[in-house]
């Protein structure tokens, strides 16, 4: 993945967790003021990326209840920021979370309009599940778009973006919202991909796959098993990667259709595996009938993370952090329709 434009303007983000949204904006061409995110392990994972790299000066990691927030810690005068977005919480519009919609306590889109009202800035992106977009959240949807019009916004669109047609090799529908104040909206282009070429999960996973059974050359069930793995993973995408609750037990690949669907590309899905470097039980990360495990940075290739991005905490943590993202390359794509429109007002204001 490279980087598209200059970094050229500023944004704020929201929910940021482990940095889905804030790569892709930040090669879109985007610098970044501010990464909210109230999970430790994500804050941490922020960090260690960011601070490492130039590109990324001036970026502040803040771990912060957002309903406690107050946006003026930031030190951000009014109306100057570029870019506001965040991906609020999932749950109260997806059907693991049961979809009380704004009756869940989780429910940040509120705390997302005030933010927008106290900081103004030229854009607001706003990414969630495909479930926002059911019939049943009609009139919340509605309500939201008024409350944005009230702050002086016109709502570009809102609509569902499947990440499968932007070469991230996984089934992952996300509802997006765009939204700019009229003299940035008047040039806003929406379009998808015209043509798409579905990338497998076998293509991204080649390599790291290869290095994993390498590990073990010695073992002679070595490379049928790679062979095998390899022929069935590129038959096809990935279901989509979830990240799960922390309630709940270890990290695997999901319910019980989910699992179906990765066995069918030749990966067990009843758990994560270790790393290459950790690895201590090849029998069940490499060997098992169902095939091999995916470690964590395997799932972070298929949500289309660059493979420098590292996540920090335990390994269960870790694959939360990867499961619960927003694919990098989709964030991208937004990223870089808004920043046109942007360079087309900034231009139209020259002549």
């Amino acid at each position: 993945m490279t980087r598209t434009n200059e970094l050229k303007y500023t944004s704020v983000e929201i929910c940021a967790g482990a940095g889905g949204q804030a790569v892709g904006l930040h090669l879109a061409g985007f610098r970044h003021a501010a990464l909210i995110e109230i999970d430790k392990d994500a804050c941490e994972t922020l960090r260690a990326n960011t601070e490492r790299s130039p590109e990324w000066g001036g970026c502040k990691v803040i771990q912060a209840d957002l309903r406690n927030f107050d946006s003026a810690g930031l030190g951000i005068t009014p109306g100057t920021l570029d870019l506001l977005a965040g991906g609020v919480p999932c749950p109260p519009f997806s059907a693991a979370g049961k979809q009380l919609g704004r009756e869940d306590e989780r429910d940040l889109f509120p705390t997302m309009l005030r933010l927008v009202d106290e900081l103004e800035p030229k854009a607001v992106m706003i990414e969630n599940v495909r479930g926002l977009l059911d019939p049943k959240f009609a009139e919340y949807r509605e309500e939201i778009v008024k409350d944005l019009e009230g702050l002086g916004y016109e709502a570009c669109y809102w609509d569902i973006l499947e990440a499968r047609n932007y070469a991230v090799p996984q089934l992952r529908p996300r509802a997006i919202l765009v939204a700019m104040r009229p003299e940035y909206a008047r040039y806003f282009e929406h379009h998808k991909p015209a043509e798409t070429r579905v990338v497998t999960v076998g293509e991204v996973l080649h390599d790291s796959m290869r290095t994993r059974y390498d590990a073990v050359v010695d073992d002679p069930r070595t490379e049928g098993a790679f062979k095998r793995w390899y022929e069935k993973a590129l038959e096809g995408v990935a279901p989509t990667v979830v990240g799960g609750s922390k309630k709940h037990g270890g990290a695997d690949l999901g319910p019980t259709r989910a699992k179906r669907a990765w066995a069918e590309l030749g990966v067990c899905a009843l758990g994560v595996a270790n790393e290459p470097s950790d690895m201590k039980d090849a029998e069940r990360d490499l060997f098992s009938s169902a095939g091999p495990k995916l470690t964590v940075t395997q799932a972070a290739l298929i949500q289309g993370f660059p493979p420098e991005w590292r996540f920090s905490g335990r390994k269960t943590a870790a694959y939360r952090q990867v499961g619960n993202a927003f694919p990098p390359p989709v964030a991208q794509a937004v990223g870089n329709q808004i920043y046109a429109a942007l360079e087309a007002a900034a231009k139209a204001s020259e002549r």
